[in-house]
């Protein structure tokens, strides 16, 4: 997770095993979706009254990439007034596990079926005033590109380390990239993105000449 996790209590006493369960339960999540950005837990007992139902209110927001907020909530009443806490907290943690589960598979079905908005190269080297550059892919291969292939006349706002997808077609000197799109997203730097760059294995940095 990229931020850290926050979890409240009101009307509940605060102890180390309810924390810890807590704590247990986003690992759970975390191994269904690795990208979560934030989570938060408030765990509540707002009816001090209730005569009939459960009186805890459990609310679980997670924040993940391009995706509002997720939010699985038990509400007093709910559940059987004799379920302990604990019990109401895996229950809601349960319906965050089935809900980030769908975000999962419908972003495999968008990788799927939109290929050309992820990144399979990175540029390299780039030669801004002979209008060409190099590119290497996923199996540390660099690929020669030149200024016209690059879509959109992007070719001047690319640096080292930007991604990009393209696709490799043979040239009169050998493999070289054509169809060259900036790809501008989470962990990949095009242009001025303030993110950490996409690198594939072994690859490093070099000054443009």
């Amino acid at each position: 997770m990229q931020e850290p996790l926050e979890i409240s209590f009101r009307g509940v006493k605060k102890n180390k095993d309810m924390e810890d369960l807590i704590q247990k339960e986003i690992e759970k999540l975390e191994r269904v979706c690795d990208s979560i950005i934030r989570a938060h837990i408030s765990v509540e007992s707002p009816q001090k009254h209730q005569e009939t139902g459960n009186p805890y209110r459990v609310r679980i927001s997670i924040s993940v990439p391009r995706n509002p907020e997720l939010v699985a909530v038990q509400e007093p009443g709910e559940e059987d007034m004799h379920k302990p806490l604990h019990a109401v907290i895996k229950s809601t943690f349960k319906k965050s596990r089935r809900q980030l589960k769908k975000y999962m598979a419908k972003r495999k079905r968008e990788v799927k079926s939109h290929p050309h908005e992820q990144p399979n190269a990175i540029v390299v080297k780039i030669f801004k005033d002979q209008g060409y550059g190099f590119l290497k892919n996923l199996e540390g291969k660099e690929v020669y590109f030149h200024k016209n292939s690059v879509l959109r006349g992007g070719f001047d706002s690319l640096e080292i380390g930007t991604g990009v997808h393209y696709i490799e077609e043979e040239g009169e000197k050998g493999p070289q990239a054509s169809t060259v799109r900036i790809v501008d997203k989470p962990g990949v730097r095009a242009s001025k993105v303030k993110k950490k760059p996409f690198f594939p294995e072994g690859w490093e940095p070099q000054r443009e000449e």
